[in-house]
């Protein structure tokens, strides 16, 4: 999330009453997760494990609930919460804003393009030229679709990220400011999900086309070409390459790739990056002849069985 002017450490420090190390002056352009972010922008870290790869990302700004040495040509925020500031600089970067009518009147529609009865569209949001949204659709706020969309009935573009915080009086939710991008010629099935960046956005390049029933976490890239079927969930922060096939009722972890030209079979659990090219199967996921191999040689296990009692 790039902010919409250039702000100074100091003043960042003074929205969340925070301590910091560098130059009252050090500029700071935006704030963005660990995977996304870039140079100028802030990035926040509340747990040991991801000290060393906070502080040596592109990140210029460290938003940390320790006093560490910071890193030259950096600087810090120190904190007592992390998580906490984090969720309060997006409330004030990009805070929610109440809608009033059906279609907001900041939106931009294109020429030609349908919109359905009962159809929710958010603040600012933009939808390019040739599109067809159906009914019962919700296009939350800041979200972005270029021409020739097509959006089947009741899919939900930018709801929250699913991302918590366990503390010992519940969970506590990491607050989402990014958005939801859809390329041209992009088409959902009916009752489709999906999440918005919690910084940034979560992407649907050029000609890919979802089935019905399909969920897409936050900050997730899905490339160019590729056809998801039914009933598939994707994590969050997933890649997924260009010309991808995936069939239905696939369910992904967070944070893999899935390479260009694969081919997921259906009912497979992708636990892991997988190389593009090849066809999947099972879970864990192995290319698919070699799991079918498997399977065949579990099937013979009964009259191997009979073969030693007799």
């Amino acid at each position: 999330m790039r902010f919409p002017i250039t702000y100074t450490l100091k003043q960042i420090a003074e929205i969340i009453d925070s301590e910091y190390v560098g130059s009252d002056d050090f500029s700071v352009f935006g704030m963005n997760e660990i995977h996304v972010v870039q140079e100028g922008e802030i990035v926040f870290v509340d747990h040991p494990k991801y000290y060393d790869k906070a502080l040596n990302c592109k990140a210029s700004v460290i938003l940390i609930n320790k006093e560490v040495q910071c890193p030259e040509g950096k600087a810090l925020l120190i904190s007592d919460d992390p998580f906490r500031d984090f969720n309060t600089l997006t409330n004030f970067f990009r805070p929610f804003e109440k809608s009033t009518t059906a279609i907001a009147n900041s939106a931009k529609i294109g020429k030609n393009t349908v919109v359905q009865p009962n159809v929710f569209i958010g603040n600012n949001v933009v939808i390019g030229d040739n599109c067809l949204i159906h009914a019962n659709v919700s296009i939350y706020d800041n979200c972005f679709l270029g021409n020739n969309v097509i959006l089947h009935a009741g899919c939900v573009l930018g709801s929250d990220a699913f991302y918590y915080k366990n503390r010992p009086e519940g969970f506590d939710r990491l607050i989402s400011g990014g958005t939801v991008v859809l390329e041209d010629d992009v088409e959902l099935g009916a009752a489709c999900t999906i999440d918005k960046g919690v910084t940034g956005a979560t992407t649907i390049k050029k000609g890919t086309k979802l089935d019905n029933q399909v969920h897409v976490g936050h900050d997730t890239v899905i490339g160019e070409k590729c056809l998801i079927a039914s009933q598939t969930g994707i994590a969050g922060c997933v890649i997924i390459e260009d010309e991808v096939t995936i069939w239905g009722q696939v369910g992904t972890n967070s944070g893999i790739t899935i390479g260009k030209g694969a081919v997921i079979m259906g009912q497979t659990g992708v636990t892991k990056s997988v190389a593009g090219g090849k066809s999947y199967f099972g879970t864990p996921i192995e290319e698919s002849r070699e799991k079918l191999k498997q399977l065949a040689y579990v099937k013979k296990i009964p009259s191997i069985l009979r073969k030693l009692e007799e």
